[in-house]
C-alpha cells in the first residue's frame, strides 16, 4: 500500500494528470470510430513521447489502450459496426437492444460493465504482478529465451486465424526486427546497401503502416457512412431494476474471465470477450433469447474485454512478453526510452511501475466521467464523414513519422509497411504476430546468443531445468487446449454448413 500511495503522488502530479486525461479522452474518441482502433491511435502518438518523461508517455499511451475499450462499443451498440475486435461481439445484443428503443440503456450499462471490469482487472494486475515477478527472477538468458519463444509461437498459434499464416507472419517480423547493425560485431545486416536502415526499422514505422495506413485502407473500401436515427438523452441512459439485478453476476463472470485470458500472449481481448457471451449463454436460463437483446449478452463480454486490458500487462510488466499486440507497442516505447522490460524493470523502476498502476485507477474514473454524461457528444463524432476524417489521420502519421529524423525514405517506409498489412488483411493474414515478432525478435537473438556463450553452444541446456521446463509443459496444455477448441469449432460450423471464414 506503501508503494501504491507513492506511486497515486506520482499520477497525481498536473502532468501526469493531464496526459492521463489527454490519452484516455483519445483512446475513448478512436474506439467509438469504427476502423481506427487504439494500435493506430498509439502508434500516431509515439512520435510525440519522444519529448514526455518516461512514466508520462506510458501512462498516456495505456490510457489510449484501455479507452479504446470503453469507447468500442458505442458503434457497436448503434451502428452494428465494432470500434474495436473485442467491441465485435457487443453488436449480437447491443444492435438489437438499439433496435428495441433501448440504445441508451445499452450505452449505460456497458459503460458501467467497462468500468467494474476494469477497477477489478486493477486489482488482479497489483496482486498478480509481483508473483510473476518472483517467477521472473528465477530466469537466466536460456529461460529468458524459451519464455520468449513459447510467448512468440502461443502469440501465432493462439490468435484468431490459420496458426501457420500466424508462424509465417511472426517469422517475418523477426526478420525485419534483425535489420540493422549487428549488436556484437557492428555488421549491417538486412540492409541492402541503405545506410538509412543500419540503425534498424522503428517501431512506430511498422506499427504506424502495418495498423494505421493498412486499417484506413481497409475501412475506406470497407464502411459505408454511418447513420444514426436514435437520440440518446440522458433519460434514456437509465436501466430499470430488473437489468441491474440481471446485470451484477455476468459482469463478474466477464471479470474473471478476463482476468485469466488477458495475461496469456497473443490470446487477445477479443477472445476474453467471446468467451464470456459463449459462457453466458450456457448458465442462462433462456438461451434463445441471446441475439435479440438481452442485457447479459453485453454486460459479461464488456467486463471481460475491459478486465483483460489490465491483466494484461501482467507478463508485459514482469516477464517483458507482451499480452496483446498493443502491449507490444507499449514495450517497444519502453524501449525507445531506455526501459528493459522484464524483472529488470520491476526491481529497477519500482517507482515507475506503481506510478503507471496508479494511473490505471485515475484513468478508469475518467473514462466514467467521460462515458456517461457526453455520450450524446460520441453519437456527434460518429456522423463525421469518413472522407473527411481520414485524409486528416493520414496526414498526422506522415507528419509523426517524419518527425522522427527528418528523413523522406522513412516515409517510403511507411507506405510499404501500410501496403504490407493491406495485403495481409486481402490474404487473411493475421498483423498482429508480426509486430510482435519485430519487437521481440532482437530480444530473442540478444538471449539466445548469450546462453550459447554460457552454455558452450549446448542446444538442449536451453531445454534442461524446472522453470524451463515447467513453461514447455504450460505451453503443450495451451497449445493441446487451443487445438481440441478449434477442432471442436470446425465440427460445429461444418455440421451447419458454415466455414470458419464465413461462420
Amino acid at each position: 500500500m506503501d508503494q501504491l500511495l507513492a506511486g497515486f503522488s506520482t499520477a497525481l502530479a498536473p502532468e501526469n494528470l493531464s496526459y492521463c486525461f489527454f490519452g484516455v479522452l483519445v483512446g475513448t474518441a478512436v474506439g467509438v470510430l469504427p476502423g481506427i482502433g487504439s494500435l493506430a491511435a498509439i502508434s500516431m502518438l509515439l512520435p510525440i513521447t519522444f519529448y514526455l518523461d518516461p512514466t508520462t508517455a506510458i501512462i498516456m499511451l495505456a490510457g489510449v489502450y484501455y479507452g479504446a475499450e470503453y469507447g468500442g462499443s458505442t458503434a457497436s451498440i448503434l451502428l452494428n459496426l465494432p470500434g474495436t475486435p473485442s467491441n465485435a461481439i457487443t453488436c449480437l445484443d447491443g444492435y438489437p437492444m438499439a433496435q428495441n428503443g433501448r440504445a441508451g440503456v445499452a450505452l449505460f450499462m456497458t459503460t458501467i460493465a467497462s468500468f467494474v471490469g476494469g477497477t477489478l482487472g486493477i486489482i488482479v494486475l497489483m496482486g498478480a504482478t509481483p508473483l510473476f515477478l518472483k517467477f521472473a527472477l528465477l530466469f537466466n538468458s536460456k529461460e529468458y529465451f524459451v519464455a520468449l519463444l513459447l510467448g512468440l509461437v502461443m502469440a501465432a498459434t493462439v490468435s484468431p486465424g490459420s496458426p501457420l499464416k500466424g508462424l509465417a507472419t511472426l517469422a517475418l517480423g523477426v526478420l525485419f526486427g534483425l535489420v540493422g547493425a549487428d549488436v556484437q560485431t557492428g555488421m549491417a545486416r538486412f540492409t541492402g546497401g541503405q545506410m538509412e536502415l543500419y540503425d534498424g526499422i522503428s517501431i512506430v514505422i511498422v506499427a504506424m503502416g502495418l495498423f494505421g495506413v493498412a486499417e484506413i485502407i481497409w475501412s475506406i473500401t470497407d464502411h459505408a457512412a454511418p447513420m444514426i436515427r436514435d437520440k440518446i438523452t440522458m433519460r434514456s441512459l437509465m436501466p430499470t431494476r430488473d437489468d441491474l439485478r440481471r446485470s451484477w453476476l455476468p459482469m463478474m463472470r466477464g471479470t474473471s474471465v478476463g482476468a485469466i485470458v488477458g495475461p496469456l500472449p497473443g490470446a487477445g481481448l477479443a477472445l476474453a470477450s467471446f468467451f464470456a457471451y459463449v459462457i453466458e449463454k450456457r448458465v442462462s436460463k433462456r438461451p434463445e433469447k441471446f441475439g435479440t437483446g438481452v442485457i447479459e449478452g453485453i454486460a459479461g463480454p464488456e467486463a471481460a474485454n475491459n478486465a483483460a486490458a489490465q491483466t494484461a500487462f501482467i507478463p508485459t510488466f514482469a516477464l517483458g512478453i507482451p499480452g496483446t499486440t498493443t502491449t507490444a507497442i507499449l514495450l517497444g516505447a519502453m524501449m525507445l526510452h531506455g526501459i528493459v522490460p522484464g524483472p529488470n524493470f520491476m526491481r529497477e523502476q519500482t517507482d515507475m511501475f506503481w506510478a503507471i498502476v496508479a494511473s490505471f485507477w485515475i484513468g478508469n474514473l475518467f473514462l466514467l466521467i467521460l462515458n456517461i454524461p457526453f455520450i450524446g457528444l460520441w453519437v456527434r463524432l460518429l456522423k463525421i464523414p469518413y472522407h473527411l476524417l481520414y485524409p486528416v489521420i493520414v496526414c498526422m502519421i506522415c507528419i509523426g513519422i517524419y518527425s522522427l529524423q527528418s528523413s523522406v525514405f522513412d516515409i517510403y517506409l511507411l507506405i510499404g509497411f501500410g501496403l504490407v498489412g493491406y495485403l495481409m488483411r486481402l490474404l487473411a493474414f493475421e498483423p498482429a504476430p508480426m509486430l510482435m515478432g519485430f519487437v521481440l525478435g532482437p530480444l530473442l537473438e540478444e538471449n539466445f546468443r548469450r546462453a550459447m556463450l554460457l552454455s558452450d553452444g549446448d542446444l538442449l541446456a536451453l531445454f534442461k531445468g524446472p522453470v524451463n521446463i515447467s513453461m514447455l509443459a504450460l505451453f503443450v496444455i495451451i497449445l493441446g487446449w487451443t487445438t481440441i477448441s478449434r477442432l471442436r469449432r470446425s465440427a460445429e460450423l461444418k455440421s451447419k454448413g458454415l466455414s470458419e471464414q464465413n461462420p
